[in-house]
């Protein structure tokens, strides 16, 4: 059935809608592809139903030529499972939960490991029914607390994940890399451009986790790459760590006064004016330590202060403090929340009252300490390196205050920023920093799932052996925001052709009756080649809203029947290049028919 504009479910907005951050959300929405239903929620309209139908086809496609089957769960789950995993408890916020008139437990899913695992349980028991690869197409739902740039990030979503089940860690390791390889294949296809990076298992957990990110200056992502080919996003960037060194030349910690100087750059301005080196050097903020105060929420609801010790020249990183410290939730310690440990002078925090240094610190006969503010420092802090820091003073500072002489530590935690030319952990040169929107993400679960929830199979010699699990996704809606923001220019959408809601979109641009019914037999031979046509039928419409809304749409060619009809010729628009030429009638579908071919070919 030929598709015609005056008849399709579709407005088109001059103006951006107030909410949009970035041009695919601009676009999408102006576009008619999608409406905001409440923050973070969209409604499909017809356009955008269209698009997104054509990425979950290449995904199936790729999913089953590599032998997965798919499924189906409910989005609406009972709490139970996720109870026995403790992700109940460790998604914290972030779940949408209800309680039914019996007073049940449910959540609305964000991802589906469990379910899977209990339908694999409940359908194999012996080592012969393995590998399995099971997936879905499934809408997510996540309670973000900033949703943001449209699809990219909403709290409800769709996605594609998928669960390999095997009996050995050779076999997860064998399914690992199809499903990789699977991806690659989708995103080539869909022309998206992408890097695999190493990445943090966070909530999901496993052994080895990639994520696959599409380069983009708007993506929440922030990645690192060096010549040598290291690849990871930045929350699981390590720093490799200098060798001890020898204090044993450092005189003993003096304390100082150092009047309003409670950030690094006014500590660095004064060191340098009032305590020269005698080495000569300039002080800088690499000198310096810097004691950083946050809270930790806990899964169940437990807070409490930590302190975090980075060299002075750099910055936190929340997003790979919080990484590391997941699942817990990491937020700015308050000025109230300080007000219960006086031993914190805000500005000028020193390690000597916190951490293994407090002489309020107490451990009891099961190991579990109290009495002071656990201390974490960057792994740069390491034996024998000698700070400026606070002396737990106001408008004071201590010199010479040596790591594993002065002060200890509880541990090392990855919190500073990653710094373009920082080197890479394995040694291959100094890191890139780049932005990028993560489209892609697996995961070496492991036997956690399959142990929490008790999925075991009989091996040949009749033992029962705890099944090892891999957990595979994409984020389809989120695909479809990234080639829209991939593929655009000042003027509107240009998709791709393999995923466009119609392949020529026909517009006729004069007031005649001539000119409408050529455009609809043009439009008719068109869909009898096995084209998809969007014919812009619109008669008290002028041409230049035509041809706005033609570009705003973003169909990959388009076939203008107008004023040149009364000399045989029509117009044929390639919209990604911007590219016109003039034809006769007589050739207009041969023509694109053929340009078609090539942009799915990518000619």
């Amino acid at each position: 059935m030929l598709r015609t504009l005056s008849s399709y479910f579709l407005r088109t907005l001059r103006e951006d809608p107030a909410d949009a951050e970035v041009d695919s959300h601009k676009l999408l929405v102006r576009a008619g592809y999608i409406r905001r239903a409440a923050p973070g929620i969209y409604t499909w309209l017809p356009l955008g139903l269209r698009v997104l139908r054509k990425v979950e086809a290449i995904v199936r496609e790729e999913m089953d030529r590599m032998g997965a089957q798919e499924v189906h769960f409910p989005a609406l789950l009972s709490a139970e499972p996720y109870k026995a995993t403790k992700r109940w408890e460790e998604y914290g916020p972030t779940l949408f939960t209800l309680v039914d008139r019996k007073q049940g437990d449910y959540l609305l899913a964000p991802t589906h490991e469990e379910m899977f695992t209990l339908l694999v349980k409940d359908m194999y028991s012996s080592y012969k029914d393995l590998p399995t690869m099971l997936y879905q197409i499934q809408t997510k739902y996540r309670d973000e607390a900033r949703p943001r740039a449209g699809l990219i990030r909403g709290r409800e979503f769709i996605m594609k994940d998928a669960y390999s089940f095997d009996l050995t860690d050779e076999g997860l390791n064998a399914s690992y890399n199809a499903e990789r390889d699977t991806y690659e294949r989708i995103f080539t296809r869909l022309g998206l451009d992408y890097v695999i990076v190493s990445a943090m298992s966070g909530a999901m957990g496993g052994s080895r986790s990639e994520e696959f990110l599409h380069p983009s200056p708007i993506g929440e992502d922030t990645f690192v790459r060096s010549p040598g080919g290291y690849a990871a996003n930045a929350e699981a960037v390590t720093t490799p760590a200098p060798e001890p060194v020898d204090a044993s030349g450092v005189g003993e910690p003096r304390v100082v006064a150092t009047p309003e100087c409670s950030t690094i750059e006014t500590l660095v301005e004064l060191l340098n004016s009032e305590y020269p080196r005698s080495d000569g050097r300039p002080w800088n903020g690499a000198d310096t330590l810097k004691n950083v105060v946050v809270t930790l929420t806990h899964p169940d609801g437990a807070s409490e202060l930590l302190v975090v010790g980075i060299p002075g020249d750099r910055q936190i990183d929340m997003k790979r403090l919080g990484a590391s410290l997941a699942p817990a939730e990491v937020e700015m310690a308050t000025d109230k929340e300080l007000e219960d440990h006086p031993e914190l002078v805000r500005g000028y925090i020193g390690p000597q009252v916190i951490g293994p240094n407090s002489p309020a610190r107490t451990i009891d006969e099961d190991g579990r300490v109290s009495g002071s503010v656990r201390y974490l420092v960057d792994p740069r802090i390491v034996e024998g390196t000698s700070w400026v820091t606070g002396a737990n003073k106001d408008q004071h500072h201590v010199f010479d205050l040596v790591m594993g002489r002065d002060f200890q530590v509880d541990g090392t935690i990855e919190a500073a920023e990653v710094r373009e030319g920082d080197l890479a952990p394995d040694g291959s040169g100094p890191l890139h920093l780049e932005r990028g929107i993560e489209i892609g993400h697996i995961f070496a679960l492991g036997r956690k799932y399959a142990k929490a929830l008790g999925l075991t199979v009989l091996d040949e010699n009749g033992k029962a052996q705890v099944v090892t699990m891999g957990s595979y996704g994409i984020g389809v809606s989120r695909v479809l925001a990234a080639l829209a923001e991939a593929n655009h220019d000042d003027k509107g959408l240009a998709w791709p052709a393999i995923i466009a809601p119609f392949d020529v979109h026909v517009l006729a641009t004069g007031k005649g009756n001539e000119v409408f019914e050529t455009a609809q037999a043009l439009s008719q031979e068109l869909e009898a080649r096995g084209l998809d046509v969007l014919f812009d039928d619109r008669r008290k419409v002028s041409a230049g809203v035509k041809f706005a809304d033609s570009e705003l749409l973003g169909v990959p060619l388009s076939l203008v029947v107008g004023r040149g009809l009364a000399t045989g010729l029509v117009e044929v628009r390639e919209r990604a290049s911007g590219e016109r030429r003039e034809l006769a009638i007589e050739e207009a579908v041969e023509v694109l028919v053929a340009a078609h071919e090539q942009l799915i070919k990518g000619e």
